[in-house]
C-alpha cells in the first residue's frame, strides 16, 4: 500500500534529491529516472524502480497502476506525493507525473559477449549528457550490443544523461574501463576497432566492417588522442561540404552506426 510523502524535510526526499550529485548516486548505487515513458519503457524490460513517486492525480492512470503493483510486489516502494516535490527531485519546473529511483545497471567489461551483437558503440572522454544520451538512443535503435565508456566520461545516470536516452538507459548495457583495459579486452579477441576522425583520408563509405565492428567515437572537442587512433584497425571520416568542420559527436556516430548496419547486412 503506498505511503504519503507531502514534506519536503523529509528523510527519504532529501535522500533522493541528493542523487542529483554524482558523488551521492555513486555511494547509493542509485540513479533518478522522471516520466513516464521512460518509467514504462523500463518496467516492459522487467525493471521496477526501488521508490517510485507520483501524485495524487496521477495514481489512476492505465500506466501508473501497473507501475505502482509492480513497484510494490518486487520489494519497492509506492510513495504518493505532491507536484512541488516531483519537481524538487527531477529539477524540472514541470515534472512528469512519475519519478522513480533505479539500482544502476554497470556490465563489467569481462562479462561482455562480443559474439551476441555485430556492432558495439565506444566513446572516449565523452562530456556531454546530451550526447551521451543520444548516443545511447542509436545503440538502442540500430540494435547494437551495448556502450562501452572510455576514461573520464559524462555519467550515464546523470539526470540530463538518463532524459536524453529516452529509455535507451534500460535497454542498451553500459560497460566502463579504461583504455589499456578495454584495448586488452578487444585484442583478447574477435573484433574490428573503427576510429572516427578528421585525420584520414578514407571514407567512411568505403570499407567492409565485419563483425562485431567496434565504432569509437573521440571526445566532442579533442577528438581521440593520437595513440588511440594508431590503436585503430582503421580510421574513416564522414565528408565535409560546407563550411563546418566535423559533425557533432553523437550524430556522427549515429550516422556511422547505420552505415556499418548497411555494410553489415549487405555483406
Amino acid at each position: 500500500m503506498p505511503r504519503e510523502i507531502t514534506a519536503f524535510s523529509n528523510p527519504l526526499i532529501k535522500r533522493i534529491r541528493s542523487l542529483r550529485d554524482k558523488r551521492h548516486r555513486r555511494d547509493e548505487g542509485l540513479f533518478l529516472a522522471e516520466g513516464l515513458r521512460i518509467l514504462t519503457e523500463a518496467r516492459e524490460e522487467g525493471v521496477v524502480p526501488r521508490f517510485l513517486f507520483f501524485t495524487h492525480d496521477s495514481a489512476d492512470h492505465a500506466l501508473v497502476r501497473p507501475l505502482i503493483r509492480e513497484t510494490e510486489e518486487r520489494g519497492g516502494e509506492a510513495i504518493e506525493t505532491s507536484a512541488d516535490i516531483l519537481s524538487k527531485l527531477s529539477g524540472k519546473d514541470n515534472p512528469g507525473s512519475v519519478v522513480g529511483v533505479y539500482e544502476e545497471l554497470p556490465t563489467a567489461l569481462d562479462r561482455i559477449d562480443r559474439s551476441a551483437a555485430p556492432l558495439w558503440l565506444v566513446a572516449e572522454r565523452l562530456r556531454d549528457p546530451g550526447n551521451l544520451g543520444t548516443i545511447l538512443r542509436t545503440a538502442d535503435a540500430v540494435g547494437a550490443g551495448g556502450l562501452i565508456l572510455i576514461g573520464e566520461c559524462v555519467d550515464p545516470f546523470s539526470v540530463e544523461a538518463v532524459r536524453a536516452s529516452m529509455g535507451a538507459i534500460f535497454t542498451v548495457p553500459i560497460a566502463r574501463a579504461e583504455w589499456g583495459d578495454f584495448l586488452s579486452w578487444l585484442r583478447g579477441g574477435e573484433g574490428m576497432l573503427v576510429g572516427l576522425s578528421l585525420n584520414t583520408d578514407t571514407d567512411y563509405r568505403t570499407p567492409d566492417y565485419p563483425a562485431p565492428t567496434f565504432l569509437l567515437t573521440g571526445n566532442e572537442a579533442q577528438g581521440m588522442p593520437d595513440s588511440y587512433a594508431e590503436a585503430c584497425d582503421i580510421l574513416v571520416k564522414i565528408p565535409m561540404a560546407g563550411k563546418a568542420d566535423s559533425l557533432n559527436a553523437a550524430i556522427a556516430t549515429a550516422v556511422m552506426a547505420y552505415t556499418v548496419q548497411d555494410r553489415q547486412r549487405a555483406g
